[in-house]
């Protein structure tokens, strides 16, 4: 095979590869985008706000704020839920607290057995119902919180994407120059 032949081959290769690469980064810059677009304006329907700041100064087991939501839950004080990394705190450093203090370390499928057993109880048939409804609130916030990791994730792929595209670019641009400066009788 001569020489120009595999470069000119090699180029058109690179070409194609540069299009397939802007086209999948494009997409999955889109898949970003309707993804963040999607958790923001579902969580904003719902108007969820953090605590504000002056909740943590007083900071007790079994009130609002106990002192293990310091750390992560204050970060977001007074702020509106609007990302999934605010609903994964929310989710797992708010709410799950708060349902372990309710249902005494108990799941909702634990305790909705033991309602069971005994039907006439109705506070524990209220502790269950608190507890249901904490468990799907949380179980919404952290399916929002895994959507929005997907967008994430979709970002930097799209970012790798088109920083491999740009490479093929110069690559086949340079393949081009190689192809034109060759001379023809070269044999590979």
């Amino acid at each position: 095979m001569k020489r120009r032949t595999l470069d000119l081959l090699l180029t058109w290769v690179g070409v194609v590869l540069t299009a397939t690469l802007i086209g999948a980064g494009s997409l999955l810059l889109w898949g970003y985008n309707f993804a963040n677009s999607q958790v923001t304006t579902q969580l904003a329907e719902q108007k969820i706000f953090f605590p504000p700041a002056a909740a943590f100064k007083d900071a007790k087991v079994g009130t609002e704020i106990t002192p293990s939501m310091i750390p992560s839950v204050s970060q977001y004080a007074g702020q509106q839920m609007l990302t999934g990394a605010q609903a994964e705190v929310y989710a797992n450093d708010f709410i799950a607290v708060h349902l372990q203090e309710i249902g005494n370390g108990l799941t909702y499928s634990q305790l909705s057995a033991k309602a069971q057993a005994d039907p006439s109880n109705t506070a524990l048939a209220d502790q269950v119902a608190t507890i249901f409804k904490g468990t799907m609130l949380r179980g919404s916030l952290l399916n929002a919180y895994g959507y929005w990791t997907f967008g994430q994730i979709a970002m930097y792929a799209a970012i790798g994407a088109f920083i491999a595209a740009a490479l093929m670019l110069v690559l086949s641009l340079l393949g081009l120059r190689h192809y034109r400066r060759v001379d023809d009788t070269t044999i590979v």
